[in-house]
């Protein structure tokens, strides 16, 4: 049978023929392990229960409350924002009691939006960690809280790991080398052998936390958010001041560019030597070049052309516009979102969740605690493995 004969309406999947197979997936394109041959292969679909999750999502200033089926619809994805005055940050329990506030009248919220009621829902999902102990705490109890009064199983997440499952389900990237910017993490991540492995991270503070912290030595407004006042301002920087530019390898260092800006900023501004934007811009340039470094030799050593940029951060256009030409020039593509879904957000925290519990996973009450420090690569990542294992399986079959 071609390619061309298959009906327009079909229930079957890709047809895949050559050397090189490959089945569609959900946007996502996953290589099989067949050797050579000249026959086409027809892949039956396979049928999804229409699952749904509730996720938890208040890690750091933001709480937020996401549903979303396993298909990767987003039905709903409210969340409010801990905002503290120019010059400030935001501390645990402050963000805590802001977490407690606004929790509820969110979960009241995505459940008018989607249109669904508890009992549609078949698990309640929430931020393990890693992040501030506080506001974590406040995610944990109410998740616990819900299960007993609604009955239903819980699943703990780690947030990095639901960024990338958020990032993938959005764009459509199948396995890509992936940049986690925040404000508490800064990591370049590729999967390998059923967990996402760290090749490169900060030392010591994350490029967010960089960004952040400058702000404040300038009082900046952290509304939306210190890192996007920082961009705007840099658009208008004209001169570029040297700052010190720190690699180790597929490593980075931060606090110590930070400590020199801060240090310059005040001496520089106070002779009129510079701008405030003209700190912004080459701050700006100086990290995220550092960033593209450490990716681009995270790819040459997965041999991978994509990347794809998650994480607060992430939503710098000056930071996806410098990945993207460094992309290009590789033949590869850079896979972004938007705010809705870069920013920490409910529904990857649904979403990842789900993943886990349609392939066995929940998190029995007594364990649904939350820690600080949760390493992306102490996840094992089942659904992923799975799917290849049942995709592998399936070719043997019909071999």
């Amino acid at each position: 049978m071609e390619e061309e004969d298959l009906p327009t309406e079909s229930p079957w999947g890709v047809i895949n023929a050559g050397p090189v197979r490959k089945v569609k997936e959900r946007g996502s394109t996953i290589p099989l392990k067949l050797p050579s041959a000249t026959q086409v292969f027809v892949f039956p679909k396979v049928e999804m229960k229409k699952m749904i999750a509730l996720g938890f999502e208040g890690s750091a200033n933001k709480i937020g409350v996401g549903i979303v089926s396993l298909d990767g619809t987003i039905l709903s994805n409210p969340r409010h924002t801990y905002i503290t005055p120019p010059g400030q940050g935001f501390l645990p329990r402050e963000t805590a009691q802001h977490h407690l506030q606004h929790v509820l009248p969110l979960v009241k919220s995505a459940l008018e939006t989607a249109q669904i009621t508890p009992q549609d829902i078949d698990c309640l999902c929430y931020t393990k960690g890693p992040g501030m102990g506080a506001p974590l705490q406040v995610s944990a109890i109410v998740v616990r809280v819900l299960s007993q009064l609604w009955n239903k199983p819980i699943v703990a997440v780690n947030h990095c790991v639901a960024h990338i499952e958020m990032g993938r389900v959005v764009t459509g990237a199948d396995d890509p080398v992936v940049l986690y910017v925040s404000g508490g993490n800064t990591q370049v991540i590729a999967y390998s052998e059923g967990r996402y492995r760290i090749f490169g991270e900060t030392i010591d503070i994350a490029v967010g936390n960089c960004l952040d912290r400058f702000a404040r030595v300038l009082t900046l407004s952290n509304d939306p958010s210190p890192g996007y006042n920082i961009e705007q301002l840099a658009k208008k920087g004209e001169k570029f001041i040297d700052i010190p530019y720190v690699v180790k390898g597929m490593d980075v260092s931060f606090s110590g560019i930070l400590s020199y800006i801060e240090a310059t900023a005040v001496e520089k501004l106070k002779n009129n030597e510079c701008t405030p934007a003209d700190l912004c811009y080459s701050l700006q340039e100086t990290l995220f070049a550092m960033l593209v470094e450490i990716t681009e030799r995270a790819m040459a050593h997965c041999d991978s052309k994509d990347v794809l940029i998650v994480g607060g951060v992430g939503c710098n256009e000056r930071l996806q516009e410098m990945m993207r030409i460094m992309c290009s020039e590789r033949g590869g593509r850079l896979f972004a979102t938007d705010d809705r879904y870069c920013i920490d957000n409910g529904a990857m925290i649904a979403y990842t969740g789900l993943l886990e519990f349609a392939h066995g996973a929940s998190t029995p009450l007594e364990d649904s605690t939350f820690t600080q420090r949760f390493r992306t690569d102490e996840v094992k990542a089942i659904w992923r493995e799975a799917n290849l294992e049942k995709l592998n399986g399936l070719a043997e079959k019909i071999i």
